[in-house]
């Protein structure tokens, strides 16, 4: 990013955001780790570390993509660990200032609590990463204790379920690398959100009454959640670029989502019954305090996009191959539309003619 720190401090997203704060609020309130033995904890750091290497060559394989480009070592982590990692990465995503002090709308601290909270909240849930923004060739992240627990809970073959897991951060690790466009193409779009918008209040509260309105009678994936009712809410700029980022996730996820599956059995033996006991997993019903923030937080959205976005992928691989879907990675251009993630043949006739 290029504005300077005075234009951030007035508008900016990341300027409002303390991001060291966050990170040691997030690591204090974490919630508590599955219980191990240090030989269990110490061997399945070293079998994720080697999983992530070995995930390489089936992806490659499977997408065509990244064919001799290096395979940096995965950072394997705790709860706490994921936390720093993901607020330094927010700090750079959103062009905080290291010099600057953050002010702006949320006046720092109170803001870096806040980001802490939802940190915290969001490290248990977290099985790894991709970080495109920081390191050489990005940062892959393993959260060990988060796989530990809901190997367990599947009651699933431990060594298949952390390969099968490795398989999809590689997945977008070679996204990636593959179109290194894409990390500035995200850090623009969360550019136009972080700009301030100088508008009448009666405007948005227009907007807001109108999408209130609108959203009981949409059945649009997009319109659903409070992530819909900010996206309606936004002004064009800000409601477009909202757009950008949920279909680039959409299809990040689902290509992910549909390389794990597609190497099959001959890699992850138990993959069908690691699939089945996942998304089962997905689908189960929470209390209604977390039914609230996962609301909040968009992590429904994000299952949403994850069912989506392999739809949209399985059906475009399926009619014309990988190699010709993988012109999706060619530049923002070649990207989905909106409409297209519900509607693959559109992308299909669009793009490739």
């Amino acid at each position: 990013m290029t504005e300077n720190a005075e234009t951030k401090e007035s508008s900016g997203l990341g300027a409002a955001v303390d991001w060291a704060l966050a990170s040691k609020t997030g690591a204090k309130l974490a919630p508590r780790e599955p219980s191990t033995s240090r030989y269990t904890a110490e061997a399945a750091i070293a079998e994720l570390s080697a999983a992530s290497i070995r995930a390489e060559g089936p992806v490659r394989e499977t997408t065509g993509l990244a064919d001799g480009l290096p395979v940096p070592d995965a950072q394997v982590v705790d709860r706490a660990g994921w936390i720093k990692a993901a607020a330094a990465s927010m700090k750079h995503l959103t062009g905080e200032d290291d010099a600057g002090q953050p002010s702006g709308l949320l006046g720092g601290k109170p803001a870096g609590l806040q980001a802490g909270a939802m940190l915290a909240f969001l490290s248990s849930a977290i099985l790894g990463q991709y970080d495109p923004f920081t390191g050489e060739h990005g940062t892959l992240l393993l959260v060990t204790p988060n796989i530990i627990a809901v190997e367990r809970a599947l009651k699933v073959n431990p060594s298949d379920f952390r390969l099968w897991v490795c398989l999809h951060e590689v997945t977008h690790r070679v996204q990636f690398s593959s179109a290194p466009w894409l990390g500035e193409y995200m850090r623009s779009s969360v550019a136009v959100l972080s700009d301030g918008v100088d508008e009448p209040m009666s405007e948005f509260a227009t907007r807001l009454t109108t999408a209130l309105k609108n959203r009981k009678e949409s059945t649009k994936a997009e319109d659903a959640g409070v992530v819909g009712l900010l996206r309606a809410t936004q002004p064009p700029p800000q409601r477009e670029a909202i757009d950008r980022l949920l279909v680039l996730g959409t299809l990040l996820e689902g290509h992910a989502d549909h390389v794990m599956d597609a190497v099959g059995p001959a890699v992850v033996p138990s993959v069908a019954q690691i699939r089945t006991a996942f998304d089962s997993r997905r689908r189960r019903k929470q209390n209604p305090l977390q039914r609230v923030i996962r609301a909040l937080l968009g992590m429904d959205a994000k299952m949403a996009q994850y069912v989506r976005g392999k739809a949209f992928v399985d059906h475009v691989v399926g009619v014309v191959g990988m190699e010709r879907f993988n012109t999706v990675w060619t530049d923002a251009d070649t990207l989905p539309l909106l409409d297209e993630i519900e509607n693959p043949d559109r992308w299909i006739a669009r793009v490739l003619g």
